[in-house]
């Protein structure tokens, strides 16, 4: 595939679908959807979003878990010429207001669950059109009634009203052949989705990513496995949540290679390991958090995992200690690979046809090209040595939505070509092996999430005790980092706990930014010029573990 077609993201699903109408493309809670039945959905459900007045080009919000609702939905949307905008299920009303004004999304598909917080934010956005799914619509009408008689299916209250409709309802009224109103795009520089990353700043920042872009990604993440079996053959068990980059160019992305991808609402070790069992997974995608709980899990060798030939790490820097132990007890690595949402997924994976040293996170995937440079006035640095890595593509993203502050920041043009400052420091031997060294930037990354260390201290100044915070993240094995916030109360306060301030960060951020610890103090160090010292938080934290 290369930069030059002019195909979409439905074109390259429904050539996959054609060629392979009867191969399951999607297995969902022990369920096996066809291509064939995948396609005849998604034309469905892009003809009822036409018949509910969206259009080509319009944003359309999903805020569901990983499902085969999910798929149909992003397939219907691609195929509607609509712009997709996948965000986590966990998000609260705070984040989904902000991000629904951000896109300027006037249509949102949400589980069930999720209604009571849409509802809470109508009034604050544009949204006009809300669509509500259970995460066993599409299941067999047997497991949807037993499901709900032993109170198996989470199910949430909802009233259908003007504005209103189920995702069950709306495939049932339209064919597959129903004609939107708005063809599909045929131009590969179209916007396909926009995807919210965290980072530095207070709020996350919408990335938007094109046909082009994402095709040409995909399909080279998705093959790096093709030296240990066919593309068409493979099996993945999709954990990482297909919101995420990781998500897509690693899972998502096998449905326009002919494979199967392995979807659950969430993810259960046991229900994991059984559906590695059942279905002969070939694949396994997760972060290293992941990989680490497998290992430890209770009933791990009840189960027979070898069917899996490639299991890959994304997110964050594995432990080697991990890999190491996986390695013993199952026979194969585990592959890493290193990128972001800016850059639509790997910028550097580890060959599967080679050993590749230890700690690194592999070699440069061939649509980019990248230079490590000295931060301060990006100037290369010699070979070995660590600089801050940028990554530049033919395709790649060249802003982000309405920031251009710190779009300003984060992309900067160098010999006439564009590139992204990751904000990370990377170092590259001899060989071309991609090494991680620190991050440059306050961001956290917890469980393979980059969490906004001033999006923590925003929320955590904004309580009334509070006069000066500072969140930064503790290095620890299982999850990469926890987060860790230092407080400064007011001069007259007294009896504010730590408890109560973490309590306060739940009613406004996602569980996964929340501190894990509180600890007060009577000052914070700062600059010269007042400005916050984090890396000297950061330091003293790693002087305290190595004690």
């Amino acid at each position: 595939m290369t930069t030059n077609h002019v195909h979409d993201i439905y074109s390259v699903f429904a050539d996959t679908a054609r060629r392979r109408p009867r191969h399951p493309a999607v297995i969902y809670l022990g369920n096996q959807f066809s291509y064939g039945l995948i396609k005849d959905l998604a034309g469905r459900f892009a003809a009822a979003l036409s018949g509910l007045g969206i259009e080509s080009g319009q944003k359309v919000m999903m805020y569901i878990p990983n499902s085969v609702q999910w798929v149909v939905s992003w397939l219907g949307i691609q195929k509607l010429g609509a712009v997709a905008v996948p965000i986590t299920p966990i998000y609260t009303p705070h984040d989904l207001q902000y991000i629904a004004h951000d896109s300027d999304a006037q249509s949102i598909i949400c589980a069930d669950t999720n209604f009571g917080y849409v509802t809470s934010v109508l009034s604050e956005t544009r949204l006009k059109q809300v669509i509500v799914t259970n995460v066993a619509d599409l299941l067999p009408w047997w497991k949807r009634y037993f499901g709900i008689l032993f109170d198996i299916i989470p199910r949430g209250k909802f009233t259908l009203d003007d504005r209103t409709s189920t995702f069950r309802t709306l495939l049932s009224q339209y064919q597959s052949d129903s004609q939107p109103r708005a063809l599909s795009t045929k131009d590969g520089a179209a916007i396909a989705e926009i995807l919210y990353t965290g980072g530095t700043t207070k709020f996350p920042k919408g990335v938007p990513l094109t046909h082009n872009l994402f095709l040409v990604s995909a399909d080279e993440q998705i093959r790096m496995s093709e030296p240990l079996f066919a593309a068409e053959e493979n099996v993945i068990m999709g954990n990482a949540p297909l919101f995420h980059i990781l998500g897509q160019t690693c899972s998502l992305a096998t449905l326009f290679t002919g494979g199967t991808l392995i979807l659950q609402p969430r993810i259960n070790l046991d229900a994991n390991f059984d559906t590695i069992q059942r279905f002969g997974a070939k694949t396994m995608i997760g972060v290293p958090a992941l990989y680490r709980m497998m290992l430890e899990h209770d009933r791990l060798d009840q189960y027979d995992l070898s069917s899996l030939k490639y299991c890959f790490s994304g997110g964050d820097v594995l432990p080697v200690e991990v890999g190491k132990r996986w390695q013993k007890k199952f026979g194969i690595p585990i592959y890493q690979g290193y990128g972001a949402t800016e850059t639509c997924g790997g910028v550097a994976m580890c060959p599967t046809d080679e050993i590749s040293p230890p700690k690194s996170v592999g070699r440069i995937a061939k649509s980019k090209k990248v230079k490590i440079v000295n931060p301060t006035n990006l100037e290369p640095v010699a070979t070995g040595d660590p600089g801050e890595l940028l990554v530049s593509s033919a395709d790649m993203v060249s802003s982000y939505l309405n920031k251009p502050a710190e779009t300003a920041e984060a992309f900067v043009e160098l010999d006439g070509e564009k590139w992204y400052r990751t904000a990370d420091i990377m170092s590259m031997d001899q060989d071309g092996n991609l090494y991680f060294v620190d991050r440059t930037v306050d961001t956290i990354k917890h469980k393979g999430y980059r969490v906004s260390a001033s999006e923590i201290e925003s929320v955590l100044q904004e309580h009334p005790a509070v006069i000066a915070s500072c969140a930064v993240g503790v290095p620890d094995e299982k999850v990469g980092e926890r987060i860790k916030a230092y407080v400064v109360l007011k001069e007259d306060i007294k009896g504010i706990t730590g408890y109560e301030l973490i309590k306060w960060c739940r009613r406004t951020l996602v569980s996964y930014k929340v501190p894990q610890y509180i600890e007060f103090r009577d000052m914070l160090p700062k600059s010269k010029v007042g400005k916050l010292l984090r890396r000297e938080i950061r330091s003293e934290e790693r002087r305290r573990k190595e004690t």
